[in-house]
């Protein structure tokens, strides 16, 4: 399965992310990869990351690999959404492909060959139930303490008891 992010349109979909990137918009952009990473790692999907640098002079399409992550920035005059139109449209049609904007028009453009789409918030809902898969995942794989009484009592107790079994072969009990 391929998942293509169109990014700045997630960035300024989800209110964590904009109000991030009102102040930093590299750090809204790392966190969007964070979360993408670790929904890759853990869903084991292919998550295309897709930025436009469609104002960028002379800019040349680069696609960068970060935390296992393929990013995408396009080349000046390219848009995310033509990037991801040319992507979807020349899949093999044995792949899933979803791609995750709110754009209605590419959308639809994209499912006309064949893609799914997934709207800014089914994104975030499906990250937020795989942070909580993970979170759940990690506290499962925790080794079990060992549940003994002198871990479940007062420390005056503990000191008691161990002061008792100190004196034990000394019969001054």
């Amino acid at each position: 399965m391929f998942l293509l992010v169109d990014g700045y349109n997630i960035i300024n979909a989800w209110s964590d992310l904009r109000e991030i990137s009102q102040t930093n918009f590299d750090n809204a952009r790392t966190k969007l990869i964070e979360k993408l990473a670790n929904y890759q790692g853990f869903k084991k999907v292919t998550v295309i990351l897709v930025f436009d640098a469609y104002l960028v002079k002379g800019g040349s399409r680069s696609v960068v690999k970060q935390n296992g992550l393929s990013i995408v920035y396009t080349k000046e005059a390219e848009t995310a959404d033509n990037y991801i139109e040319k992507i979807t449209k020349n899949m093999p049609k044995k792949y899933r492909v979803i791609v995750a904007t709110s754009d209605a028009l590419e959308q639809l453009i994209v499912m006309g060959y064949g893609a799914e789409r997934m709207t800014p918030k089914e994104l975030k809902e499906e990250i937020e139930l795989t942070e909580k898969s993970i979170s759940k995942k990690i506290i499962n794989s925790r080794p079990v303490k060992n549940n003994l009484l002198m871990d479940n009592l007062d420390p005056e107790m503990q000191d008691f008891l161990e002061n008792l079994r100190r004196q034990k072969g000394t019969n001054k009990i």
